[in-house]
């Protein structure tokens, strides 16, 4: 008797377990998804020497396109909801420099346009960070970058040397975005 009491309480305990642990399988999760992760990466690192920059001729001292077309794919484009791009502008040199910065699209409109005047050294680092989406500019502005367009003038002479160690004019830049994962 022992035995049989013992068998339909395991089987009533291995029912009731059974029914307890499982769920109807949802399998429109993906659908009630509310994720935004962030991504951050580099995006333009340059750098001239003094030493160079005293061998141009002129006032015109770099000036170059960047094949970007990074955040102008599908996959990001049609995700992206908002972001920064920091730049930071660094100058060791004896000269004064305005380095400009043109986002254009694939038509080489130009659709952005950061300019950055800097003293000679010693000179204090320049951080700006330029917001896009709903808290600055058109996100489009970075839907449709295809081209970054770097130039740097040199607006002071060809000849001063820096005292500083390895003079050199630096420009870095990074971006913070939000997607949506869906």
């Amino acid at each position: 008797m022992k035995r049989i009491l013992q068998s339909v309480l395991f089987v009533m305990l291995l029912l009731g377990g059974m029914s307890a642990c499982t769920e109807e399988l949802d399998f429109n999760q993906f659908d009630d998804l509310e994720a935004t992760p962030t991504y951050e990466a580099g995006i333009l690192y340059l750098e001239a020497q003094e030493d160079l920059i005293n061998l141009i001729s002129g006032t015109n001292v770099f000036s170059q396109n960047f094949n970007f077309d990074a955040f102008s794919s599908d996959i990001f484009a049609d995700r992206v909801l908002d972001g920064t791009i920091t730049f930071v502008v660094e100058n060791t040199t004896s000269k004064e420099l305005a380095i400009t910065v043109e986002l254009l699209d694939e038509a080489d409109t130009v659709t952005d346009t950061e300019i950055f005047s800097i003293e000679p050294a010693p000179t204090a680092i320049i951080q700006r960070e330029i917001a896009y989406g709903d808290s600055g500019r058109s996100i489009d502005i970075i839907k449709t970058l295809s081209t970054i367009r770097v130039t740097a003038t040199n607006l002071g002479d060809n000849t001063s040397v820096s005292t500083l160690p390895d003079p050199l004019i630096t420009l870095k830049s990074s971006g913070k975005f939000r997607l949506r994962v869906k």
